[in-house]
């Protein structure tokens, strides 16, 4: 049954990155990817805040985690297309961006988790 619950948050996962990634790549026409890296660092602030707040403060039924940790947030975050947009800036020459993407990427999402994590514990 793990597999329905892991399957439904996927699904969903997925579409609100496909959704997100679209209408943030029309508002913000730009050679940086800016769609994937704040779809990362949301999606890492929601698992810190999640698996903190299911671990410590509220028992949940195990579903709860299929269902968004590794569902949702399994699909929704997207390492490949980080990785694969990085490779695109860095063929196309622009260090500076190459530089400004892993850096960001890595930081932000990491202050993320600690930031979701934070706030799990502070309710």
């Amino acid at each position: 049954m793990s597999y329905v619950w892991i399957a439904f948050g996927a699904v969903v996962g997925a579409s609100v990155h496909y959704f997100l990634s679209r209408y943030i790549g029309k508002a913000h026409a730009s050679t940086f990817p800016y769609g994937t890296l704040l779809i990362n660092i949301s999606g890492s602030f929601l698992l810190g805040f999640f698996l903190v707040l299911t671990t410590e403060r509220v028992l949940v039924d195990p579903r709860w985690r299929w269902l968004i940790a590794i569902g949702f947030c399994g699909s929704y975050t997207t390492f490949s297309s980080y990785a694969f947009e990085t490779f695109a800036l860095f063929e196309q020459g622009q260090w500076v961006l190459v530089a400004w993407n892993v850096i960001a990427s890595n930081l932000l999402c990491l202050a993320s988790v600690l930031a979701g994590a934070a706030l799990a514990r502070w309710l």
